[in-house]
């Protein structure tokens, strides 16, 4: 098991990444954003307490035929996009992360005077657990790497047809409380600005990058970028 702290000033969270979280076209922000932009960035370290962690798992058994995977006493359906991504799998890295709870609280206070700042501290929340949840699947991938073996991109429940409910197994495999985070009855992590999921662990295992045709949500802001980029390429 293992569990690391970051920095936000490690992170490098630009304001053109906020820029893009939140729908804009780079260069076409408008007023007042690059202000509150700039304003969050200096906030959130002081708000953000960033904390990830991972356990590695052995002897994990992934089954294409019944699109199901085995990890220790749990039995994940993440379904066939997920399972296929997976095939190659003899372990499984299950991992946290969040960005604390101060960042959605500040949001939440500066709402009360100040809606378009408390919407974009919000987008610099998610950037944060986003991009620190991106780190902590390098230090896994540092781990296979001393093994000799790869991983494969993250996937976590709610996201390519995994039913969101299936996070409370996922926790299952965790120290109560791990990384500080908790779980509601209906899934929902605390604190919010929070993510889960696995990564397979294998010889045979590499990152793919994300298809936004493995994903069925088509107001995923994250999918929303990834198209607009393709389609400039193939201007």
């Amino acid at each position: 098991m293992r569990i690391q702290n970051f920095s936000f000033s490690e992170l490098s969270i630009s304001a053109s990444e906020i820029e893009e979280l939140m729908g804009f076209e780079p260069g076409q922000l408008p007023e007042p954003f690059p202000g509150l932009i700039e304003q969050a960035l200096e906030l959130a370290p002081k708000f953000c307490s960033i904390l990830g962690g991972f356990q590695i798992f052995g002897n994990v058994c992934v089954h294409p035929e019944s699109e199901t995977i085995q990890i220790e006493n749990q039995e994940f359906h993440p379904g066939k996009i997920v399972v296929t991504q997976l095939k190659e799998a003899t372990k499984a890295a299950v991992f946290v992360c969040t960005a604390g709870a101060g960042i959605s609280k500040l949001a939440k206070k500066a709402a009360e005077g100040n809606e378009m700042l408390a919407y974009v501290l919000d987008v610099t929340g998610s950037a944060t657990v986003e991009k620190a949840a991106a780190a902590l699947q390098e230090k896994i991938r540092e781990e296979a790497a001393k093994e000799g073996q790869g991983i494969t991109d993250a996937f976590s429940p709610g996201y390519c047809n995994w039913n969101v409910a299936e996070q409370h197994k996922l926790f299952s495999l965790l120290p109560s409380q791990f990384c500080g985070i908790s779980l509601s009855d209906s899934s929902l992590m605390h604190p919010i600005k929070s993510v889960s999921g696995i990564a397979g662990i294998g010889t045979g295992c590499q990152q793919k990058g994300y298809q936004c045709n493995w994903c069925s949500d088509n107001q995923c802001i994250y999918g929303k970028i990834r198209r607009r980029k393709k389609a400039k390429k193939s201007l």
